[in-house]
């Protein structure tokens, strides 16, 4: 079994929300051989560097996402994407401490498939460029700071806006959502950060 990460233990211990659940989990996580890290203000999990999985606490549930889970085999069902436009992240959701025990062999099969695709440098095709929607390349040529703040924005950060721009079916509603976001993406950020 792998050492607990310090940074983690005092998270883990005062969780108010899918307490019992996370510390099954992150046992077997462990017992795997996986690496424990703070990443992205969460527990993850990785194997010689690479990232394998991490631990989300939702308000309806606990998940374990697999960062490559869409080159895992699962005859049975268990992943769920996180989101529509999710390419290739994959989940599994419990709602009790029983259900991440009853699930512990599904775990370790994933968690070892995952090890395996690591050290086979699998990786998953790039996702197709999203089209921009007309309004924002007007807001491009209206204003050449605004295009280079967007395209100084990390590739997934670019990406949650330009589908979330997209998204609306009027025009009024996509230059709408355009200026709500125009300042934080001045500021450097995506549109689910802080």
């Amino acid at each position: 079994m792998a050492a607990t990460n310090p940074q983690l233990d005092k998270s883990f211990q005062q969780a108010e929300r899918w307490k019992g659940e996370a510390d099954t989990l992150r046992q077997i996580l462990l017992d795997c051989g996986l690496t424990e890290e703070l990443k992205w203000g969460k527990p993850c999990y990785s194997f010689e560097g690479g990232n394998i999985a991490i631990i989300q606490r939702m308000k309806d549930h606990l998940a374990l996402m697999f960062f490559k889970g869409a080159l895992l085999d699962d005859p049975g069902g268990l992943l769920h994407a996180p989101g529509p436009n999710s390419r290739h992240g994959r989940r599994l959701h419990f709602t009790s401490a029983e259900d991440v025990s009853g699930r512990k062999g599904a775990i370790q099969g994933f968690v070892t498939a995952a090890i395996a695709a690591e050290k086979a440098g699998l990786e998953l095709d790039a996702a197709p460029e999203p089209e921009l929607p007309d309004e924002l390349v007007d807001c491009f040529d209206e204003d050449p700071d605004f295009r280079a703040a967007f395209e100084a924005l990390t590739p997934g950060r670019q990406r949650g806006y330009i589908l979330h721009f997209s998204g609306a079916r009027k025009s009024e509603t996509r230059t709408a959502r355009i200026e709500k976001h125009r300042q934080r993406i001045f500021d450097g950020k995506g549109m689910h950060d802080r």
